[in-house]
């Protein structure tokens, strides 16, 4: 990809028309606790937030913590999480990860990055949303429409999640990093689609690269 840096006043712009367009732009996750927050963000992973939604919302009615999810088998917690895409990991590692927070951390969601990853079934996104979302931490999640939108908008240059991640913290000052993410993810939901963006009716438009490299 290219290498060419955008300046952090450019970067601004942007945000600021994308915050224009979506003043409401937040989690669509449901959650009551850091907990369900991480198990939500766990269950998201190729599966639509609608889906999960719709899962968790009598989920966590029933097992709303983590010693009521310790109640529940494998084969039980596969049987409530079944229409979402990879139920079977997602299951054995949600309950080995609730076991790891109840023997390492006295059951609680610890609000740090390195401990969040070290726990199963959960890498970089799903820890900096945790901590922004849950905590009001400062983290900027790379999930697969940030990755997209900012990359082709070129508020990053990089074909690696984690390197698309350091560019954006760079750039971006960090008491917006969390905002950004979720007008990012917004962005590309509704107008920055993967198949057929809706180039022509976008306000960013003038400053994006993919526009000027592919349409303009």
């Amino acid at each position: 990809m290219s290498s060419g840096k955008m300046s952090r006043a450019r970067a601004i712009k942007i945000l600021d028309i994308l915050e224009e367009i979506y003043p409401q732009a937040k989690c669509e996750l449901h959650f009551r606790t850091p907990f369900q927050l991480l198990v939500a963000t766990i269950l998201s992973a190729q599966s639509t937030d609608r889906t999960v939604n719709r899962i968790t919302e009598g989920l966590f009615a029933r097992y709303p913590d983590v010693e009521s999810f310790l109640s529940l088998t494998q084969e039980q917690l596969e049987q409530e999480i079944r229409e979402i895409g990879l139920y079977r990991n997602k299951a054995r590692n949600i309950l080995a990860m609730c076991r790891e927070l109840v023997t390492r951390f006295s059951g609680q969601v610890p609000a740090n990055l390195e401990d969040l990853i070290s726990l199963p079934g959960v890498g970089r996104k799903t820890a900096n949303v945790v901590l922004s979302n849950a905590f009001n931490i400062p983290a900027l999640a790379v999930d697969t429409h940030v990755f997209r939108v900012a990359n082709r908008i070129g508020l990053a240059h990089s074909d690696r999640v984690e390197q698309t991640e350091e560019q954006l913290t760079a750039l971006i000052p960090k008491d917006r990093w969390s905002k950004s993410h979720h007008l990012l993810i917004w962005h590309g939901r509704r107008t920055c689609t993967a198949r057929n963006p809706r180039c022509e009716s976008c306000r960013i438009m003038p400053y994006c690269e993919f526009y000027k490299k592919n349409i303009e």
